[in-house]
């Protein structure tokens, strides 16, 4: 048996922990159970041909899941990276402001120690 657990995207926003059986093929999965389907003659017979398909099926499989996980992988990074880029960006606004304020202050008590200077020399 085979199971395959990655974490599926579903958006930018959204991802979920998925599961995909992969192994033990399953009667759906085979295409086998419908009566109206046509006979076919196979040459080589089914299990060559079954014995070089399921191996590049499971592989493909295997390869969409890991694409599957990537993209949601990446799609998480890039909501983080965002995330903190936001923060910083309000986090340096806040600073800027704060600095501004503490700068002003210092001016306006070096123009009233002016003032002050002057007024009492008169």
């Amino acid at each position: 048996e085979l199971t395959i657990y990655y974490s599926h995207y579903v958006s930018v926003l959204e991802n979920k922990p998925a599961t995909k059986k992969v192994l033990p093929l399953s009667q759906a999965d085979s295409g086998q159970g419908h009566d109206h389907m046509s006979s076919y003659e196979f040459e080589p017979d089914k299990e060559s041909i079954l014995s070089v398909i399921l191996p590049q099926y499971v592989e493909s499989l295997i390869y969409g899941t890991i694409l599957d996980a990537k993209a949601s992988e990446h799609a998480s990074r890039m909501t983080a990276m965002r995330n903190a880029s936001d923060n910083a960006t309000e986090l340096i606004d806040d600073l800027s402001l704060e600095y501004n304020r503490a700068r002003q202050a210092a001016i306006t008590q070096q123009i009233t120690g002016i003032v002050g200077g002057s007024s009492a020399l008169e």
